[in-house]
């Protein structure tokens, strides 16, 4: 694992169970305050219409450490989806964050120094489905946010792990080779 923390990024995707369209797909960039994550973090302080970015927290008044920032990878168009951007997601995601720095996936002694930049996938079709299960869309979310933090820090999956599956593993979308 480098120990340099200025720039990792790590990605993870959990599936929903049958039947729910709550699977999380984050992707993670986590680095040093005064570094490009940095940067990058104080730029999504600028809001667009439709990817609202909003500060991970436990509780008002709960600012996760290291400070992250999350933002849609899909446009938000109803108050319904934000609901659940807002809540159900931002709750696992802030959970992941702090027992990553119980777990010491995230080093204690950086937390104020690190800061931590999470695109998260929202499938449109949730809000209006009848049947969400919340517990499954912050199960998702929580262990996929664990996952691609653990694997940005640990710079996962390796090059040799990447050249040696070239030719063995296609994308989940391929459907054109």
């Amino acid at each position: 694992m480098s120990q340099d923390y200025v720039f990792h990024a790590g990605e993870a995707t959990v599936l929903a169970r049958e039947g729910q369209y709550t699977d999380a797909m984050p992707e993670i960039l986590i680095g040093r305050t005064n570094g490009p994550v940095g940067q990058a973090f104080a730029a999504m302080m600028a809001q667009s219409k439709g990817h609202t970015a909003m500060f991970v927290i436990r509780a008002c008044n709960q600012l996760v450490r290291p400070a992250t920032i999350m933002v849609p990878k899909v446009t938000l168009k109803d108050s319904a989806n934000i609901d659940l951007f807002g809540g159900v997601v931002q709750s696992a995601t802030a959970d992941a964050v702090v027992d990553c720095l119980i777990e010491g996936i995230i080093p204690k002694a950086l937390a104020n120094e690190l800061c931590i930049v999470s695109l998260v996938w929202i499938d449109p079709r949730c809000a209006k489905d009848p049947n969400l299960d919340k517990k499954d869309m912050y199960r998702t979310n929580y262990e996929a946010t664990k996952l691609a933090l653990k694997r940005a820090l640990a710079n996962e999956p390796t090059v040799d792990e990447l050249i040696a599956n070239r030719h063995k593993i296609r994308h989940d979308m391929d459907d054109w080779s």
